[in-house]
C-alpha cells in the first residue's frame, strides 16, 4: 500500500522543515501509512496538522494514540512526537533501549542520514496505532 496523497496544508509543513529531517519525516509517513493498511484493527487514517506539525490519527476506528512528525528546536534529529501522557516512549525505550534517542515520554529521535530502522520502528509505530486497544483489552499481545 503506498501512503495518499499529501493534503495541502501537510505538504507546507513537510516544505517548511529542513530538507534532511523532511525527507527522513516522509519515509516514517509512509512506514505510518503501510502499518495502518496492514492492521484490521486501525482503519483509515486521518493526516492533518496539529500544532502546526503532520499528524496521524485514528479517528476512524480510536484505536491509537496521535503520531506527529517534527523536530525539537535543540536536536538535528527528525522527531517522531507521541502523547506524553501515554507510556508509548516508556515501553519504546525499554523495548530498544539503544536503537533510538528519546525524549521524555514524548519523543523518539531519528538520525537524518544512515539506513531507516524499519523493524524497530515498525514495532513502535504499530503500538501507537493500537494504543487503545491494548489499553481496552480488546487485543493479545
Amino acid at each position: 500500500m503506498t501512503a495518499p496523497s499529501l493534503p495541502r496544508e501537510v505538504i507546507s509543513a513537510f516544505g517548511a522543515l529542513p530538507a534532511p529531517i523532511g525527507k527522513r519525516l516522509f519515509q516514517v509517513r509512509d512506514l505510518i501509512f503501510a502499518i495502518a493498511a496492514a492492521d484490521d484493527n486501525v482503519g483509515r487514517l486521518t493526516e492533518t496538522l496539529k500544532w502546526g506539525e503532520p499528524a496521524y490519527l485514528t479517528d476512524e476506528t480510536g484505536s491509537g494514540s496521535t503520531i506527529r512528525l517534527g523536530r525539537l528546536k535543540d536536536s538535528d534529529h527528525a522527531a517522531i512526537l507521541f502523547n506524553c501522557k501515554t507510556t508509548l516512549v516508556d515501553t519504546f525505550r525499554e523495548r530498544f533501549p539503544d536503537q533510538f534517542e528519546y525524549r521524555q515520554t514524548r519523543a523518539l529521535l531519528l538520525p537524518v542520514a544512515g539506513k531507516l530502522p524499519k523493524q524497530a520502528l515498525s514495532v513502535c509505530l504499530s503500538l501507537a496505532l493500537t494504543y487503545h486497544l491494548d489499553r481496552w483489552g480488546k487485543r493479545a499481545r
